[in-house]
């Protein structure tokens, strides 16, 4: 695993450096403006991941520890892959993507492009809970709020599922019986239990057919 990477800019573009590293030239994919236009011969340092596929091993390089961890929550999402967690960290800052995830509002992933409606959603509800404290520290939204918590995630849960299209006592009763039958209280956890009931209830609906 790569996990940094430092030396001097042989070449860059746009969403894009190759960084000398003992005499081998390394392509680093950055996000566009939010890592500055490096010049040849500039010293950078990044924080890096490498993703590895069948046909192709890509490193992703940031410019704070904040964005790598943000990254590595994107990428955990359904329907997210590297490279539109990449346009996400291109479009909003660490900050603004905690601050989206605090106020529950899809909105701002909307507008990044490859990223629909139901992903947007999907967004905000698995990176609750998730983000690294100095993000939430740099969004300027509280991160406490009157209520119970596990309430809380749980209607976070339920208004998620009903943004991917299911209906909202469907997804009220799934998160219901997730958490009856000991689903965990964190968002991810829930989502993913609440959404195994759906997706079984809805295969024995077609089986029966």
């Amino acid at each position: 695993m790569i996990a940094s990477i430092s030396g001097p800019v042989l070449a860059s573009g746009a969403g894009w450096v190759v960084v000398g590293v003992g005499g081998i030239g390394m392509r680093v994919e950055v996000p566009s403006g939010r890592v500055s236009q490096a010049v040849v011969g500039d010293e950078v340092s990044l924080h890096t991941s490498l993703v590895v596929r069948e046909d192709s091993l890509t490193l992703f390089g940031f410019a704070t520890q904040d964005e790598l961890d943000v990254f590595g929550h994107l990428i955990a999402v359904s329907g997210v892959g590297p490279r539109s967690a990449l346009g996400v960290l291109s479009s909003l800052s660490p900050a603004e993507i905690a601050r989206a995830v605090a106020a529950e509002d899809e909105k701002p992933f909307r507008k990044v492009s490859g990223i629909g409606p139901k992903t947007a959603k999907l967004i905000v509800v698995s990176l609750a809970g998730k983000l690294p404290e100095s993000a939430f520290a740099d969004a300027g939204a509280p991160d406490t709020a009157p209520g119970d918590p596990v309430q809380r995630a749980a209607d976070a849960v339920s208004e998620g599922l009903v943004g991917l299209g299911w209906s909202e006592s469907d997804a009220r009763q799934a998160v219901q019986d997730a958490r009856d039958a000991g689903a965990p209280d964190d968002h991810a956890g829930l989502l993913r239990a609440a959404l195994a009931l759906l997706q079984a209830a809805r295969g024995g609906a077609g089986a029966r057919r």
